[in-house]
């Protein structure tokens, strides 16, 4: 008997399990299995650090046996990594390309893949700094320039830019301190070795103290939205522990409670149904606007008539 009323005690733990998973995934909510351990290889854009450093400390004080080892750099750099080989687990991009050309590749699994955080592209000077520029418009009339270099998101984000304002042919005449990711830029303009630099707003707002936000980037010049898509990555050295670690670690980093977490590090939730819903209101305005077309054509040929 008292196999069986332990054995009625696991069926209700189970049942209640199922209960808050199911919670989970429709609210947002994080539930939890304490019992899981594991390693998770997570590869992070380089702005994303501080805020990851802080939500893996929170998951932690739930699974204190998951071992969450970060790799943080440029998006590019990561890509190429996993696709020689490097072990990953979950890859955390600063821009959908790279993720996109991991999915091509059937590295990152497509159906675990998801567009969360959105960032803005600010031009910053040193902290009290002099310079004459006062936007991207007049950014060469700077004596030099820190730039992420064109394998790195923010460094595609700030080519586009320069593109859409038709001026980049002059900047590519100025002294450019080309960085290999973000950081860098950010530590060129912060210790003073450059005059302005190019950097997300969330690593602006991180070094307030020492560098100062000049302007954010025009909606006209930066077109493509700057957006964090996160999923799974393909390791086939990973136990099933370390599986159930990573999914478990995945649906943190979406939860509620890590979003807050980004949030105060200066990102923006990204919600694809805002998207597709700002999108279907275009596609109702212009079928509207052709409805309404046809039917004045319609009339001036049954006037002329």
């Amino acid at each position: 008997m008292k196999g069986g009323k332990n054995m009625r005690k696991k069926l209700i733990a189970a049942m209640m399990a199922g209960v808050l998973s199911a919670g989970m995934f429709s609210t947002g909510v994080f539930a939890a299995d304490t019992d899981l351990k594991g390693e998770v290889n997570t590869f992070i854009a380089a702005s994303l650090s501080n805020a990851m450093e802080e939500i893996q400390k929170d998951f932690n004080e739930t699974y204190p046996d998951v071992e969450i080892l970060y790799n943080a750099d440029s998006s590019g750099t990561l890509q190429t990594q996993i696709e020689e080989g490097a072990r990953c687990d979950i890859f955390f991009s600063a821009a959908d390309k790279q993720m996109n050309a991991l999915i091509d590749e059937n590295l990152a699994k497509k159906d675990t893949v998801e567009d969360i955080l959105e960032n803005k592209v600010v031009l910053i000077k040193p902290k009290d700094g002099e310079t004459k520029v006062t936007g991207f418009e007049n950014i060469t009339d700077a004596a030099n320039i820190a730039l992420a270099g064109d394998s790195v998101p923010v460094g595609q984000y700030s080519r586009e830019i320069f593109d859409n304002l038709g001026i980049t042919d002059e900047v590519n005449k100025m002294e450019i301190n080309e960085g290999k990711n973000v950081s860098e830029v950010l530590a060129a303009v912060s210790e003073g070795s450059n005059e302005i630099g190019i950097v997300y707003a969330t690593d602006a707002a991180s070094v307030v103290d020492k560098v100062d936000v000049i302007a954010e980037a025009p909606a006209d010049a930066l077109k493509t939205p700057v957006l964090y898509p996160v999923g799974l990555i393909e390791d086939k050295e990973a136990s099933e522990d370390d599986t159930a670690a990573t999914e478990a670690f995945l649906e943190y980093i979406k939860s509620d409670d890590a979003m807050k977490v980004f949030e105060k590090y200066g990102f923006t939730a990204y919600k694809a149904d805002d998207a597709s819903e700002t999108d279907d209101k275009d596609a109702e305005a212009t079928e509207e606007a052709d409805d309404t077309e046809t039917n004045a054509e319609t009339e001036t040929t049954e006037e002329a008539k």
